[in-house]
């Protein structure tokens, strides 16, 4: 088992290599330059505790502004993709909840990421594929903010695509791998 600081390292260094690198995120670099980011291991192995961990989250970016964003990291549990993809919605379901619906927006990662009507050995999968379970937490006026500013904010997901098809399987998952 590693020790949280060198899961968010590994973390922080897959953000930097992947995400920024592959410009998968035209905005994250920004953000990660200015330390705008907040990183939070949570090692709790039921959805209570998980949930739990999402809505502490929340409440630091309602009373921390200087955090533009937080990626909360799952390293023992959700393992399994669809696993994973029952907390997503379970998350969902607490942004509504407690009325974030138009205030955050959650985006998330896992290192089995597979899009829907995508075979799993697509390279276009690792441009969700992160070296651990996570959840990232976004502020929306901050999001719209940033699109305002960006031409054709639409083609971003193809152009990601056609990025990591292009440089293929292989190169993407050694990208991915060399983070941890």
């Amino acid at each position: 088992m590693h020790a949280p600081q060198q899961i968010i390292n590994q973390t922080k260094k897959w953000i930097d290599d992947v995400v920024v690198a592959c410009h998968f995120c035209p905005f994250a670099a920004q953000v990660v330059k200015q330390k705008k980011v907040h990183y939070e291991v949570e090692t709790g192995t039921d959805s209570d505790a998980c949930m739990d961990a999402v809505l502490r989250e929340l409440i630091r970016l309602d009373n921390d502004a200087d955090i533009e964003t937080s990626f909360l990291i799952f390293p023992h549990t959700f393992t399994q993709f669809d696993d994973f993809l029952d907390l997503v919605a379970l998350a969902e379901a607490l942004l509504k909840r407690n009325g974030y619906v138009g205030i955050y927006q959650l985006a998330s990662f896992h290192p089995l990421y597979q899009f829907d009507n995508a075979p799993e050995n697509d390279a276009a999968n690792y441009t969700n594929r992160s070296v651990y379970p996570m959840l990232h937490l976004l502020r929306e006026a901050s999001i719209d903010k940033a699109l305002e500013h960006y031409k054709n904010p639409e083609n971003i997901p193809s152009a990601n695509i056609d990025f990591a098809r292009g440089k293929g399987l292989a190169f993407m998952g050694k990208l991915r791998e060399t983070c941890l």
